[in-house]
């Protein structure tokens, strides 16, 4: 591994596989791509710090800016842990889709069948595939204060009247995707968060990404920064680990990402489980909805990224298309998904077909947007070195 320092805040880690590039060029390429993008982010928004991961045909470049900590001033490095918020959703559809390659579940089941108090009742009108995609009937993006416990849970979703048939409209939801994570953690026997941590995780070779941060792993992970400026963090709630709680690093992110690439270098089930996330189920009109990951034509423009992105795709009802049949991974796809708490925001993104990905990590809720348009110009870039 070689180490390059460019500025007082930025470390350039460039990471070599057995099979390197011809030279340092691309790489150097690469980390001048990187910081035009990232430096006026970490100005405008006084971005505390930031990991920036790009893979390219599974050679990764690490780009690392700031301070994990403002008050202990600890170096952001590809292995601090950050917050994904709802980039965990992509867990979730993933630990679903192995799941039913098990055997243990179908996305055409309703969640009565895993949680009885459920039978009878609106929501059990959806399948978990309709959960999973927001397209229950019109859930909220966030569960009422009052919803604190599982009881809580159970009595709100047996009292909640639909606006729409299943099907019909997307409406971005926390609950929405939390009741399918918990199911599929019922039907694999425990919790959500213990298959994740315990078989999912493992078989993905991620092993600095948890739902809960164990003591040994505590001095790795990020303090988040919000509008007070003070360090905070992400607080229990109701389907966290399901919807918006995996802590995890860059090194264990672009793995993931280079999972998704080359999904054949895994075993049966784990491969099935992560190709099944690749399959696209509703068109918004503005991106196709699959599990986790939403999906656009690649190569694909600034402008379609940023709608199907916005604001209004992520608190309105949408009207979709089901794609019958699913839509599977023929044509060249981007494939991404943002995720953000209140002291964290993240964005991941890439294209199987070129082999080229990128994840950004920060430790501040900056505007979506910007993301996206640093991280498009980062592939730009990244794409011409695939080609």
């Amino acid at each position: 591994m070689t180490t390059i320092k460019l500025g007082l805040t930025t470390t350039i880690l460039f990471s070599f596989a057995a099979t390197a590039f011809a030279g340092n060029g691309e790489q150097a390429r690469i980390a001048a791509a990187v910081d035009k993008a990232i430096r006026p982010i970490m100005r405008e928004y006084n971005v505390p710090g930031m990991a920036i991961a790009v893979t390219v045909d599974g050679q990764h470049t690490f780009v690392n800016y700031g301070v994990a900590s403002k008050e202990t001033k600890a170096p952001v490095t590809e292995d601090t842990l950050f917050e994904l918020g709802s980039i965990s959703k992509t867990f979730a559809g993933t630990l679903a889709s192995y799941a039913q390659a098990l055997g243990k579940l179908s996305f055409e089941d309703h969640p009565g069948q895993y949680m009885p108090e459920l039978r009878g009742s609106a929501i059990d009108k959806a399948t978990l595939l309709n959960l999973a995609t927001y397209t229950a009937g019109g859930l909220p993006l966030q569960f009422p204060d009052q919803v604190k416990g599982d009881g809580d849970m159970l009595t709100y979703f047996s009292n909640w009247k639909p606006d729409a048939e299943p099907g019909k409209k997307r409406r971005y939801s926390n609950p929405s995707i939390g009741l399918f994570g918990h199911a599929t953690g019922l039907a694999m026997g425990g919790s959500f968060a213990n298959a994740l941590e315990t078989e999912l995780f493992p078989k993905l070779d991620l092993k600095h990404s948890y739902v809960t941060v164990p003591a040994s792993a505590m001095g790795s992970y990020a303090w988040g920064y919000g509008k007070a400026d003070k360090p905070i963090r992400v607080s229990p709630g109701m389907f966290d680990a399901e919807a918006y709680g995996v802590k995890s690093s860059a090194a264990d992110m672009i793995r993931f990402v280079d999972a998704n690439i080359r999904p054949e270098k895994f075993d049966g089930p784990v491969r099935q489980a992560i190709e099944g996330t690749h399959i696209g189920y509703f068109d918004t009109g503005k991106m196709i909805q699959g599990l986790g990951w939403e999906q656009y034509p690649y190569p694909v423009s600034l402008e379609r990224l940023l709608d199907g992105n916005s604001r209004t795709m992520a608190l309105d009802a949408k009207p979709v298309t089901a794609l019958v049949p699913p839509k599977r991974p023929d044509d060249a796809t981007l494939y991404n998904k943002t995720g953000s708490t209140n002291g964290f925001g993240g964005y991941v993104a890439f294209v199987p077909e070129k082999k080229i990905g990128v994840v950004m990590l920060a430790n501040r809720n900056f505007p979506n947007p910007e993301r996206i348009k640093a991280v498009h110009a980062i592939l730009k870039t990244v794409a011409t070195l695939a080609e």
